[in-house]
């Protein structure tokens, strides 16, 4: 006598491709499939989209943090003067500047001075934030002598100083044309301290993919920002880049060490945590919503099989009759919810993929159509709505869309491996 067939045997998929293809008396199953096909495939688009986006945010916010500013920087412990006056300045920049640069895992350690100006040009003016570094240590800066939309020549930055594009584009400057630098604490006279006032020729500008940097950041020689800003042979702080960004906190006590006990150490987790902390909570909460999303799109299979083992009936007291056990009918109408399922799952992968590889023609589209300024980077701090495509990601949907799927499948499934056959039989 032949053993039982294995299952999943090629009769039960024959049988539920049967039941898949509904005939005219069945339309309501028929359109419960595409229902359901239709939502889950939606869910999973929205899902994955939103994970790329989450994703792309993230890393362009990052970039943009590690590209333009120093991954840690180091101040020192306020100290008071013989005059009274509170000095957190660094003298010995260059000493501690060569004690940080040999600790393992630091690339480079450059001395800054730092001070708030007013610029103007024409009768155009801003304000800005000077940034006073040498010219080597700013070549080190990748997200502000590498971006798309700088231009200038950097090689005369010793004789002129850097500016944001977003600075260029409130003043109506470009790469060549002079600009004044006005400072409240100028020149140190017997009656007080006036206002300095100083012209500076526009060398370069530079995009650092930031609003926020390009409306206000200037670059100015080291040297000259000391003597501009009353800093003669001190620096305000000292801005370090590591090897691994990712892993400064493992770095930080080695730095302090390094340092002396007097200095304060600042990495840029720390100035930009709460941001960080506040969009992994929206990821979380999204994620949730997004995953209510597919288990409601999920449970119209329930419906769908449901209306379709009901219809079934007799079908299943005869395949019950001629020797089908409940194991086999169980699995033809699980085949048939789970089939919905990952239909709906493929194709909600390839819509999720293509949005996230095919986002900025999508977006440009979005922008023309609504008129323009959907995107206010004012507000977002990039210019774009980037979105990147992991793996990982996709992984995770998928297998959130096919355990939803499998599971809600499996209780109408029983119902019908359950039905009795004298009662599906009984008035036909």
């Amino acid at each position: 006598m032949a053993g039982n067939p294995a299952p999943f045997a090629p009769y039960e998929w024959m049988i539920a491709w049967r039941y898949l293809r509904a005939r005219r008396a069945e339309g309501g199953v028929s359109v419960m499939t595409w229902i359901s096909l239709i939502g889950i495939t939606l869910a999973v688009f929205a899902l994955i989209a939103t994970l790329a986006v989450r994703s792309g945010f993230r890393s362009e916010f990052v970039g943009t943090i590690l590209g333009a500013n120093a991954h840690v920087t180091v101040y020192s412990a306020a100290r008071v003067t013989e005059t009274g006056r509170r000095d957190r300045t660094i003298p010995d920049y260059a000493e501690m500047a060569k004690r940080i640069a040999a600790v393992p895992g630091v690339l480079h350690a450059a001395p800054v001075v730092r001070g708030q100006v007013m610029i103007s040009s024409a009768n155009r003016s801003s304000g800005a934030e000077v940034h006073g570094i040498s010219a080597a240590d700013l070549a080190r800066l990748p997200g502000i002598v590498d971006g798309d939309g700088d231009y200038g020549d950097l090689s005369r930055y010793d004789d002129g100083i850097a500016i944001g594009a977003g600075i260029a584009r409130e003043l109506g400057v470009t790469a060549g044309d002079r600009v004044k630098l006005i400072s409240p604490n100028g020149v140190r006279t017997p009656m007080g301290t006036s206002p300095r006032v100083k012209s500076y020729p526009v060398v370069y500008v530079f995009s650092a993919g930031r609003y926020d940097i390009d409306r206000t950041r200037i670059y100015m020689p080291f040297a000259e920002a000391q003597s501009y800003f009353n800093r003669e042979g001190v620096a305000d702080e000292l801005q370090l880049r590591v090897a691994d960004p990712e892993a400064v906190d493992r770095l930080a006590p080695a730095i302090q060490a390094a340092a002396g006990e007097n200095a304060l150490v600042w990495t840029w987790r720390d100035a930009s945590g709460g941001f960080l902390r506040a969009l992994e909570v929206e990821d979380n909460v999204m994620f949730v919503i997004l995953s209510i999303l597919v288990l409601i799109a999920t449970m119209n299979i329930v419906s769908g099989l449901i209306m379709l083992v009901k219809n079934k009936g007799r079908d299943i007291g005869i395949l019950r009759t001629i020797g089908l056990g409940e194991g086999a009918i169980l699995r033809v109408f699980f085949i048939c919810g789970a089939a919905t399922g990952v239909t709906g799952t493929i194709c909600g992968v390839i819509l999720g993929s293509l949005f996230a590889i095919y986002i900025d023609p999508i977006f440009s589209f979005v922008n023309y159509v609504m008129g323009g300024g959907v995107w206010d980077p004012a507000i977002r701090g990039i210019y774009a709505l980037p979105a990147e495509l992991h793996l990982a990601d996709v992984l995770k949907a998928v297998a959130l869309s096919l355990g939803l799927s499998f599971v809600v499948t499996i209780f109408p499934a029983r119902r019908a491996a359950r039905l009795n056959p004298v009662e599906a039989l009984r008035y036909e």
